[in-house]
């Protein structure tokens, strides 16, 4: 553009120029001037009246308009602005060309949520999997078409960390999980999959299971049943042993089977739907009276027991009741004879929290994302000795998950390990104390032997 205000000004200077001198030849110097500026300014009009006309009917016309000098260079610069616009236009318009295809060839829906909430586009998987119609619900607020409450309360409480399941809007026989992701300036992608498949191998494998184990029942208890039986009698000691290792490992296998049929039962339902009061201080001393039997013939432990009395749990009790008794039992299995177990219910303002907490051997970090898997196990030849079924963790993570908590673990090796069941404050009910006392229950049980007397 400056090389267009140099030529504009030369021959601004070459028309006044030629005039002056073609004047003072005839003597009218200054009308020559005058006449030859009139003349130019003209022609200069109408050049920008031809690109006004261009510019408001630029899409009619696909070049600018023909002409020489500073004007026609530029309109060639234009003409080469045009083309780099329209190239770039195409170039974009085959990228969301492509997009459309590749969202539309999808089988999972996809949202676009704007920040107001309000569906800004979606792909043509949304209008089967969700009911969505493109004509009329452009522009609506998503929670006036997706108005599941359990939706709407995901959809409000922006942690998106984790999917939802639920039923689909357009087909009750589909199940839907729904994925969230902010991005932009408050906007909100939405991804829609059908899960239906899943659920229903989902469902089956639970059946299987459940079944399975509902079958193994009767014989495991008719063997166990023979077995103590054949126990009670004068036997020689190799058929003792032999019959005495048989009654262990049916026992194991009774325990087991009772662990897959309470871990079906969880699984069936994802909430509880009657909860009462529990009253934790009970809850832990029967479960203490069953850790001390089992810690017997283990060499014996020192419990610890630290009660928040004042406040109970709202839930299932014999659900909670497995879960803490698992993380209980674990911490004997696990700690050596005469090792520290410390038991702590308490509340805060992130709400109620259970914990068991030992000095055993501890566990190496990279086991514990897995140690809430079925079957899993750290040692294999430790967890067999000790009796598990290597479902535990796997009941304690779905009993709090039934009860809106959750589990954390953390371990050290050598140092010992703290399991903590947390559960939010709606879940924590608030008892009338017995007693007077403000300090929370405080117990001490020594291993056999020790002959200090348990402390309140």
């Amino acid at each position: 553009m400056q090389k267009n205000r140099h030529s504009m000004l030369t021959s601004l200077l070459l028309v006044s120029g030629s005039a002056f001198v073609f004047g003072f030849f005839i003597g009218l110097p200054v009308w020559s001037v005058a006449i030859a500026l009139f003349i130019w300014a003209l022609y200069q009009v109408k050049q920008f009246n031809r690109l006004s006309e261009w510019l408001l009917d630029r899409d009619e016309l696909n070049e600018p308009p023909e002409s020489s000098g500073h004007w026609g260079e530029v309109f060639d610069e234009l003409s080469r602005l045009n083309r780099r616009q329209a190239s770039r236009e195409n170039l974009l318009r085959n990228v969301i060309n492509r997009f459309q295809e590749s969202t539309t060839a999808l089988s999972d829906a996809i949202v676009i949520v704007d920040s107001n909430n309000n569906l800004e586009w979606w792909n043509t998987s949304a209008n089967r999997l969700l009911g969505l119609n493109d004509r009329s619900d452009r522009g609506k607020p998503i929670m006036n078409l997706l108005r599941d409450p359990r939706f709407i309360r995901y959809f409000k409480r922006e942690d998106y960390s984790d999917p939802i399941t639920l039923p689909s809007p357009a087909h009750s026989d589909l199940q839907i999980q729904f994925q969230i992701t902010p991005f932009g300036d408050g906007d909100r992608l939405l991804v829609a999959r059908d899960v239906t498949r899943l659920k229903r191998l989902e469902q089956t494998r639970q059946d299987f299971v459940a079944n399975a184990s509902h079958e193994l029942r009767t014989p495991l208890t008719v063997v166990r049943g023979y077995l103590e039986t054949f126990l009670d009698q004068d036997l020689p000691a190799p058929l003792t042993r032999g019959l005495g290792s048989m009654h262990q490992q049916t026992r194991r296998m009774e325990n087991l089977v009772s662990d897959l049929l309470l871990l079906s039962r969880l699984e069936a339902s994802h909430h509880i739907s009657d909860e009462q009061p529990i009253q934790i201080h009970n809850m832990v001393q029967n479960i203490l009276e069953g850790a001390e039997h089992l810690s017997q013939g283990r060499g014996g432990h020192e419990f610890v027991i630290e009660l928040d009395d004042s406040h109970d749990l709202l839930g299932q009790e014999l659900e909670l009741h497995s879960a803490f008794s698992n993380l209980v039992y674990n911490a004997v299995r696990y700690t050596p004879a005469e090792g520290r177990i410390r038991i702590r219910w308490w509340l805060d303002k992130n709400g109620g929290h259970f914990s068991v907490k030992d000095n055993g051997p501890g566990i190496e970090s990279i086991h514990l994302p897995r140690l809430t898997e079925r079957f899993y196990r750290v040692d294999e030849s430790r967890s067999s000795a000790s009796g598990g079924t290597g479902l535990g963790l796997a009941i304690v993570k779905h009993v709090l998950a039934r009860h809106g908590g959750q589990l954390t673990i953390k371990s050290k090796v050598n140092k010992g390990s703290n399991f903590t069941c947390h559960f939010p404050m709606e879940a924590v009910t608030k008892k009338e104390v017995e007693w007077q006392d403000d300090e929370p229950l405080h117990i001490e049980r020594k291993p056999e032997g020790n002959t200090s007397q348990p402390s309140l």
